[in-house]
């Protein structure tokens, strides 16, 4: 626990800095043991180990062009007047075993991919030649299938080229023996294309956490469904699956559950089997039907297993309640997160999705900041000994930042505008435009 950060305290009751809360999270949750998993499997995951390539790529040298390949001396000096008139001996294709040997005023019908057959020095584009109708130049080849001809007879060529034009070095992607990925590399679909390429069939990996989100209260209902008196659509639980998934996690969303701890305890238990981290939204506070932490603080300031649950008020705003801690035989960390929109959203990115991060084995786990002039029609205030977080929108060209949206926790539309935080200090009352202001980005 951080005793450098700044907190305040009323009476008996600490007050937490988000650093310090966001410190303990880190400090508690370790990285997911590695796996090895099949390529498809293993998207998203962070590479645990260096991958060395183990054959060249392209493993041969290769054409690049659809042409003949052919001796540079042949073509010497040739132009549509004047064109150099070869013998086809055949196709190379790509995937082809045997290749015919080019000699002496020879060329092989060559395709794209295809191996530089013995004997050649370079391949000149079918758009240089007459494609071996005895014509003017060609824009392309006929099909082998429609006229299997083509891979006999002669063909004009009508430009030189020069040694190994068009031609693809064995190597020229990657080495045998060259460094591939290295470990901490989040394999996307271009790494994945390259284990592919270099014959990995496997790779070992730390898994994506999965992430178990649910939302509390019995005036939630599912998006879909009629509304009646007194309810409202769980938006919540939507909203932080899909900044799990965001964040590089498996998410599941549970159902809203009720304002009954037991029914609460019994689905959280339920989830556990199939969880590396649990997110709670709402039921922190201190009302009478705030059922998490009812139902989590019966689990008591620490088990005998070394699990507990702590609920904190942090200094600010918005998402001053906040719990965390461990459950089960497994001590998955669970976080629980107030219940109001911007509350949740704005305290998954502080807390649970640099958790996430750090299960994945990540070294840098935040998200990206920069420092913007305010562009705002009047001051902006902040209550004293508060962090306050603000929604934005950012504009990396002019380097200004806007808000977007009041203060209040419960603005969801806004937040739905907004692609930056704006981060006011806990010494920082007021803000003028034109202030130079730190943001954190949310793209």
């Amino acid at each position: 626990m951080s005793s450098s950060a700044t907190t305040e305290v009323t009476g008996q009751e600490h007050v937490w800095s988000v650093s310090e809360h966001l410190d303990d999270i880190l400090g508690s949750v370790r990285p997911l043991e590695p796996i090895e998993l099949q390529l498809l499997d293993a998207q998203g995951c962070v590479l645990v180990e260096d991958v060395t390539v183990p054959v060249s790529l392209p493993p041969f040298d290769n054409s690049s062009m659809d042409g003949y390949a052919v001796r540079v001396a042949d073509i010497a000096g040739a132009s549509e007047e004047f064109p150099a008139v070869l013998t086809v001996i055949g196709d190379v294709a790509a995937g082809q075993g045997e290749q015919p040997t080019v000699g002496a005023g020879q060329a092989a019908r060559i395709m794209t991919g295809a191996p530089l057959p013995p004997g050649a020095e370079a391949v000149v584009p079918v758009e240089w030649t007459d494609g071996g109708l005895g014509e003017g130049p060609v824009s392309g080849m006929r099909a082998h299938s429609a006229a299997p001809d083509g891979a006999s007879g002669e063909v004009r060529v009508h430009r030189p080229a020069e040694a190994r034009a068009h031609v693809r070095a064995r190597g020229s992607d990657v080495q045998a023996g060259d460094r591939a990925l290295t470990a901490g590399t989040v394999l996307g679909a271009p790494q994945i294309g390259l284990l592919a390429a270099i014959g990995r069939g496997t790779v070992k990996v730390r898994p994506r956490p999965r992430v178990v989100v649910m939302s509390t209260g019995s005036e939630l209902i599912q998006p879909g469904e009629e509304l009646a008196k007194g309810q409202i659509f769980d938006s919540n639980s939507f909203a932080l699956t899909a900044a799990a998934r965001e964040a590089g996690a498996i998410a599941y969303r549970v159902g809203a559950v009720a304002d009954d701890a037991e029914t609460l305890r019994s689905t959280i238990e339920d989830q556990l089997i199939r969880a590396d981290l649990i997110v709670t939204t709402g039921g922190v506070s201190v009302g009478a039907y705030d059922v998490v932490k009812e139902a989590l603080s019966s689990v008591g300031d620490e088990d005998e297993d070394g699990s507990g649950i702590e609920f904190r008020k942090l200094a600010m705003q918005p998402g001053k309640p906040q719990g965390f801690g461990s459950i089960g035989p497994d001590h998955t960390p669970l976080l629980a997160l107030p219940g109001n929109p911007v509350s949740s959203y704005v305290s998954f990115e502080l807390f649970v999705r640099p958790a996430v991060r750090a299960l994945m084995g990540l070294p840098d786990v935040h998200r990206a900041t920069a420092r913007a002039v305010l562009s705002a029609d009047k001051t902006l205030t902040s209550p004293a000994g508060k962090r306050q977080f603000l929604r934005g929108q950012y504009d990396a060209d002019a380097g200004s930042v806007r808000p977007v949206g009041g203060a209040g926790s419960h603005l969801v539309a806004a937040l739905a505008h907004a692609d930056a935080l704006i981060v006011v200090p806990e010494d920082t009352t007021s803000v003028e435009p034109g202030a130079d202001v730190e943001v954190v980005l949310l793209g």
